[in-house]
Order: structure tokens, then C-alpha cells, then sequence
């Protein structure tokens, strides 16, 4: 099909979307659950296709990782769409109304985008995630996923649109582009007639492409290079847990800890234990001299680099940087961050309080591992992707960050002559103070 064609399916298929009520689509998102179960046995095979061709092309580890579906997985994909239609439905929400002296009333209301572009890498589970978020809210999905998972993501859309339209409902409520090639996706960026919002999700490289070529509103997800900061204070058991925790779970992610911060007065006695600990992975450590000092004979150490500070690894590497104190530490994190997750391990509460207030990013921690930030660790059931832009929508996309509201206005034949002479003047009555 052409890319038109399916911009304009998507286009008619939200107006419909757009008028169903919330159990019509819970009972939806339950039903294309179960059969992503049922289908698990097909997605498995078109994901092992895939997989064998990720080999082939040398992909890392921690991409190969990315892609890779199994039954656990599939349950787990699965699992996000029933919590999703567990959640309430933030469409048709009233968010004020208001009365105006000569009788008017002004309502604002949540509604849906309309249509949802998805560019994406070889993340095959964002197919379900961007599908369910956009159906709950509303939204169609036009789904443009990466050469890497086209088959698995065919595999994936093909399910969810036979069991939308057995329900009766559009199945271009989620389309996918197979069409993998870049003038295709560069197409895709300009249906601004069409499409009302394009989401990025994947390496730096797409993400910039995106925005710098896109006619259509983006919402930015971004890469995560996320810090740790050991503190004076910090519990070293705690810290080389939530480090190991952070950097290891899963390497290929973007809320893995790709840099460590550790304060000067603990650099000896702690990172020694930290690099032992680090040694069960193969971690290679990047220092700074007082960190290489600190770790004088080790192997998988090496000089870090002014470019290792900006960098995100996605791999079996991590830097470490040592601070005079909570200051620096959060001057560093501020001019190599990403915008993404940092965290501080601490036992200090104005230490912690500082962090969190002035460390500028989508999510930070005190005590945690920057791996929790998730939509479906924030009980979102799942997101469309984490935004490291500050505008409506940052951190976990999820449901609210993918509406709109619109202006309802009801009269009794009110006009605006008055108002224009200055015969009258505009003043507003808050309808929620009455009582």
C-alpha cells in the first residue's frame, strides 16, 4: 500500500476512534492481548527471522537484546495493554468549565490527537506499546519501524488488526509502513496533512533526523546518558547494588547507567569495591586519574576521555568521574546529561534535596536505580516513549501525554457587539467554586 493511502486510512480511522467509549475499548485492548498470546507461536518464528538477520549484519549484543521476543515477553507485551485498559480513560474529561456574565459557558475538555506517527529501531514491543496508548486515547497509529524487526512487527500488526476488525472496528486504528527504506521515512515525516504528531524513539542519530527534517509536530524522545552520583555519605552496599542494578539488567536500554560520579573522599575505599563487583559483567570502567589511581593493576580499566563523559554506551562500558561534592557532581551531570535519569546515592537529605531540584533532567532519583523509568514501572501500563523535551509531555509518555483538549462553548444567542463598543466587559465565573 502506498504511504498516502495509509495516511489517509489513518486519517478516517480516527474520526471513528475518536467516538468510542471507553469500554468499547478496553474490551478492545483485552481481546488484542489474549491474541498476542494465542499468536505467540507465529510472532516468535517472524521474530527468530529477524534475530537470524541481526546476527548476520554483526548487530551488538544489547540491540540483538532489544529485538529478541519470547513467550515471557509476548506475556509481558500482553500485560501492558490489559493495564493500560485498566487505566482510566483521561478522553472526554472535563477540565473546567466556566460562565461568563452574559450567560455563556466556556468548557475544556480532553480529545484525542488524531493521528500518531511512530518512528522507531529494533524495538518490536513498541509496536504493541504505541498501538495501545494511541487506541485508548483515541488516536490512530501509523507505525514505521526499522529494517532490523519487520518481521516480527508485520507478524505483531497483523494480529492486532484482525482482531480489530472481527470487533467491528477500523483496522487501520494501527497501520504499518513496511517499506523500510529512508525515502520512505523521510516521506513519512512531511504527511503533516495527515498525521497530527510524529514520536522518534531510537539511537541519537534517527532522533535527530526526525527533527530536523519533520513538518509535523515532535514530541522528542531522547538518548539516555544517565549518571549515578555516590555520595560522601552513600551506603556502599546499596550504591554498587543499584550501580550493578542500573548498568547490567539489560546494557541496550536507555535508562541503563552509563556513568558513574563518585565523591573524592570515597574514590579509594569504594571503587575498588564497585570494580569487583563490576568484574561479574566484563564491565570496562573509564576513569579519571583519581579513579585510575584508585584502581592501580586492575584490568578493564582504562583513561577516560572527554568524549566518554558525553557518551551512551549501550554496552559493557561505564565511565566514572570523581566530584569534590554534591555541586560538581550536579555540574557535571548538568553539561553531559541527557535530560534523561540521573540518580544520587546518599544518606544526606539536603544532599538529596539539592539533587532533585537542581539536576535537570525527566526523572531523578534518590536511592534508586535509573532503570524504573518506564512506563509500565510508573503504572502507565506501558509508554510510547520517555521525552527529555519539556513540553507537555516529558518523561514516560503515557496516556495523558498523547491528548489534546479542545473549547465548548453554549449560548443562548449571545453575540459580541456589546463586548466590541465596550458596552460590556469580559469577566468570568469559576463554575467549580459553586456549590
Amino acid at each position: 500500500m502506498e504511504l498516502e493511502q495509509i495516511c489517509q486510512g489513518a486519517k478516517a480511522a480516527s474520526r471513528t476512534l475518536a467516538t468510542l467509549g471507553t469500554n468499547e475499548k478496553n474490551q478492545a485492548l483485552i481481546a488484542v492481548a489474549d491474541a498476542l498470546i494465542a499468536a505467540s507461536a507465529d510472532i516468535i518464528a517472524a521474530n527468530k527471522e529477524d534475530l537470524e538477520n541481526g546476527k548476520k549484519n554483526h548487530m551488538p549484543e544489547g540491540l540483538l537484546d532489544r529485538l529478541m521476543l519470547n513467550k515471557a515477553r509476548i506475556a509481558q507485551i500482553a500485560e501492558g495493554l490489559q493495564q493500560v485498559a485498566a487505566l482510566d480513560d483521561p478522553i472526554g474529561e472535563v477540565l473546567s468549565m466556566k460562565k461568563r456574565p452574559n450567560g455563556l459557558m466556556i468548557g475544556k475538555k480532553r480529545v484525542p490527537l488524531g493521528v500518531v506517527g511512530m518512528i522507531y529501531e529494533a524495538r518490536p514491543n513498541v509496536t504493541v506499546d504505541a498501538f495501545g496508548l494511541c487506541f485508548k486515547t483515541g488516536n490512530a497509529v501509523i507505525l514505521k519501524g526499522g529494517s532490523d524487526a519487520i518481521y516480527s512487527n508485520i507478524a505483531i500488526v497483523s494480529v492486532i488488526q484482525k482482531t480489530l476488525e472481527q470487533l467491528g472496528i477500523p483496522k487501520e486504528a494501527a497501520s504499518l509502513i513496511e517499506d523500510t527504506s529512508r525515502d520512505t521515512a523521510t516521506a513519512f515525516m512531511k504527511m503533516n496533512q495527515y498525521v497530527d504528531v510524529l514520536i522518534p524513539r531510537g539511537g541519537a542519530g534517527l532522533i535527530r533526523a526526525v527533527v530536523n527534517q519533520a513538518t509535523i509536530p515532535v514530541i522528542e524522545t531522547g538518548t539516555g546518558n544517565c549518571h549515578i552520583f555516590v555520595d560522601e555519605s552513600a551506603d556502599f552496599d546499596m550504591a554498587v547494588n543499584i550501580i550493578y542494578n542500573a548498568k547490567t539488567q539489560r546494557i541496550g536500554v536507555c535508562n541503563a547507567c552509563e556513568s558513574i560520579v563518585i565523591h573524592e573522599k570515597i574514590v579509594d575505599a569504594f571503587m575498588p569495591v564497585l570494580a569487583e563487583r563490576l568484574k561479574e559483567k566484563h564491565v570496562e570502567i573509564r576513569g579519571d586519574e583519581r579513579v585510575m589511581q584508585a584502581l592501580a593493576g586492575q584490568e578493564d580499566v582504562k583513561k577516560a576521555t572527554e568524549e566518554d563523559w558525553g557518551t551512551e554506551y549501550l554496552d559493557y562500558i561505564i565511565s566514572a568521574k570523581t566530584v569534590a561534592g554534591v555541586d560538581e557532581a550536579i555540574a557535571h551531570i548538568n553539561k553531559y546529561n541527557t535530560g534523561h535519569s540521573e540518580a544520587i546515592i546518599t544518606e544526606n537529605y539536603t544532599n538529596a534535596e539539592k539533587f532533585l531540584n537542581e539536576v535537570d533532567a525527566a526523572a531523578v532519583y534518590v536511592n534508586a536505580s535509573t532503570r524504573f523509568t518506564d512506563g509500565f514501572e510508573f503504572g502507565f501500563g506501558a509508554e510510547i516513549g520517555i521525552s527529555t523535551q519539556k513540553l507537555h509531555a516529558r518523561g514516560p509518555v503515557g496516556l495523558e501525554g498523547l491528548v489534546s483538549y479542545k473549547y465548548k462553548l453554549y449560548g443562548t444567542g449571545q453575540i459580541v457587539d456589546d463586548y466590541a463598543s465596550g458596552k460590556k466587559q469580559f469577566h468570568f465565573k469559576n463554575l467549580a467554586n459553586e456549590r
